[in-house]
């Protein structure tokens, strides 16, 4: 139904018994004019005004004096693998359907709230935090709104802007505060480029066109932490934007600021990440015990039944990384985070505590997790159960290491990067969006290339988790800095197989020459196995990543060694996996165009169309 209230039958419901609900508005609305109030059409008017009449539709059920708003928040800035991560159709808007009351609108009852994709029938849980957070915001709103209150802030804001004013001066000269262009919805980020450009104090920016709230916040040892001003996610993304053109408006951009920022916050209690290096690609919950519990309670990491099924080898995967972490002499360092796993015979206690560390115990529990490979033969809850009977813990275990994991990876289909010699080859994205963008920012600069980071298995449990960091002087490192303080890859893959090998006492470097022999050794051996097994069949793993990383001045290139102090400059994108000590070609350059070319057709393929 339109504005007129005429009556339409394109918007497809996704409630259940919302077609017979919707039949029924039609009949009451058409059979009469009932009244609607006069600022919830002026909203609707300011939304097409700003965005497109598609932006906005509008159901009536006039007989319970109910409408239902349904704003199409557009999420086409957000980058293809991001949306992959996230599981979400960037090409295809996110509802925000409010129901507010038809006569009464901003007086009437708090008005609730259901974000969906209509597309996006299973695994939207990014629709369950942006409802969550929406929800909170209109509770918060609610308390001090209602028509005569927002119909008060517009007309002193337009006589504020009355013709002749100095307002209207200082607009004329700054384009940023003009009314808002009818366009779809972008990203916050690139009003936050425009003002750097035009060099307006940010503290200005915000008192004129949004009231602020504070980001300081408590980590969970109850320290404060203050974000800077022109971080995104600390200054801009919380604040809460003008009720100049209505509430509607208001929601929508307050969707369009969050949303760009989801994988920085709790998903449970909606705080800001308190990570070492930043945030990481995947929304996730923090470590406050609070959030745990209700995480675990709410049943949210059912999901986790989903992803033993269709992932099993990423799985696969992450259970070896974390078996080899805490069998690492040097676990108390890097076994990072350590799980937060609620006792499940006791909901209100952690059977595995960050601040009460148990090795021991967690090592028996690992020890029960059956193998993915035993895991797939059966029903999964059939495989609880036989899990249950090993160690109560090994499932809840289990469910950790799959959750907690906030990097994107994929197994490669057989359209792979042949000249590494391995079938586990892993598409690995752990950068967020954030950071993404600056590396993309920088890579127009001044361009970008390949190049190989080699770390013991024992390592990335904690890199996936927290990011790919700059070890140097830290009590992380492990080889030593000796061309100074950085990330450190190669092109050449001889020498990131080297230090992929180094780890649980074996500290010296292989030559090039003893590598070529092992390669050469392992592939003239008789194959005891198949190739191309599904699964990891060994505990003697070695791994290497590929990275793209900026080719800036900043890059410091010491013959086949290449530090790059920038951390933000190197992001992961492919992991290989091999077992029983093999090791792939010991020859590989990645500045050779023909495996660059290669390279560039499995990203081509992988990244963008994923």
């Amino acid at each position: 139904m339109d504005i007129k209230g005429q009556c339409w039958t394109d918007e497809e419901s996704d409630g259940e018994n919302e077609s017979e609900q919707f039949l029924y508005g039609i009949q009451g609305s058409c059979a009469a004019d009932l009244y609607r109030h006069p600022q919830l059409d002026a909203d609707i008017e300011a939304v097409k005004d700003i965005y497109t009449d598609s932006a906005v539709s509008v159901r009536e059920y006039g007989t319970i004096d109910d409408v239902d708003i349904d704003l199409q928040i557009n999420i086409s800035f957000l980058d293809e693998e991001v949306a992959t991560a996230w599981k979400v159709i960037r090409t295809e808007p996110i509802v925000l359907r409010l129901r507010f009351s038809l006569s009464q609108y901003l007086d009437g009852p708090e008005p609730s709230v259901e974000v969906f994709q209509p597309s996006n029938k299973e695994g939207f849980s990014l629709g369950l935090q942006l409802k969550k957070i929406l929800s909170t915001f209109t509770s918060q709103q609610w308390k001090h709104l209602s028509n005569e209150f927002l119909k008060a802030q517009q007309e002193k804001r337009h006589s504020w802007f009355k013709a002749g004013g100095t307002i209207k001066k200082f607009r004329a000269g700054l384009s940023i505060f003009s009314p808002i262009p009818k366009s779809p919805s972008f990203p916050l980020i690139q009003d936050t480029v425009l003002k750097g450009k035009l060099n307006v104090p940010e503290l200005r920016v915000t008192r004129l066109m949004n009231r602020s709230i504070s980001c300081t916040m408590k980590n969970p040892k109850g320290e404060l932490f203050s974000y800077p001003p022109n971080s995104q996610a600390g200054g801009h993304c919380k604040n809460i934007p003008t009720l100049e053109y209505g509430f509607l408006v208001q929601i929508m951009k307050y969707s369009e600021q969050r949303i760009p920022t989801l994988n920085e916050y709790c998903v449970v209690c909606d705080e800001q990440h308190v990570f070492q290096n930043g945030s990481m690609l995947k929304p996730a919950v923090c470590t406050r015990e609070l959030c745990v519990f209700s995480f675990y309670t709410l049943g949210v990491m059912s999901g986790a039944a989903e992803e033993v099924a269709t992932g099993a080898e990423v799985v696969d995967l992450l259970v070896a990384m974390c078996r080899a972490a805490l069998e690492s002499p040097r676990k108390s360092i890097i076994f990072e985070p350590y799980p937060s796993v609620v006792d499940p015979n006791d909901p209100k206690t952690l059977a595995f505590n960050p601040k009460k560390k148990n090795y021991e115990r967690l090592q028996k529990a690992l020890d029960s997790v059956m193998s993915i490979r035993e895991m797939t033969q059966g029903s999964y809850l059939e495989i609880k159960k036989q899990m249950d009977k090993l160690d109560p813990l090994a499932h809840p275990l289990l469910q950790w290491i799959i959750s907690s994991n906030r990097s994107h990876i994929v197994k490669l289909p057989l359209s792979r990067l042949k000249f590494m010699h391995t079938s586990h080859q892993f598409l690995l994205l752990s950068s967020p969006p954030a950071k993404e963008a600056r590396f993309r920012t920088a890579k127009k600069l001044y361009g970008s290339t390949f190049a190989f980071h080699g770390s013991h298995i024992e390592n990335w449990h904690s890199v996936l988790r927290n990011g790919l960091v700059n070890a140097s002087y830290t009590k992380l490192q492990l080889h030593g800095a000796a061309y100074g303080k950085g990330i450190y890859l190669s092109p050449i893959s001889s020498i990131s197989f080297g230090y992929s090998g180094m780890g649980k006492g074996q500290h010296r470097m292989p030559t090039k020459d003893e590598l070529v022999q092992r390669y050469n050794r392992m592939n003239t051996m008789p194959q005891s196995r198949p190739i191309q097994s599904r699964f990891l069949q060994s505990r003697n793993l070695n791994c290497i990543a590929l990275c793209e990383v900026i080719t800036s001045k900043d890059l410091q290139k010491h013959g086949n060694i290449w530090v790059c102090p920038v951390s933000d400059h190197v992001c992961t994108r492919f992991f290989f996996v091999y077992e029983d000590g093999q090791v792939g070609d010991a020859n590989i350059n990645t500045q050779e165009p023909k495996i660059q070319k290669e390279i560039m057709r499995v990203i081509g393929t992988q990244i963008y169309s994923s």
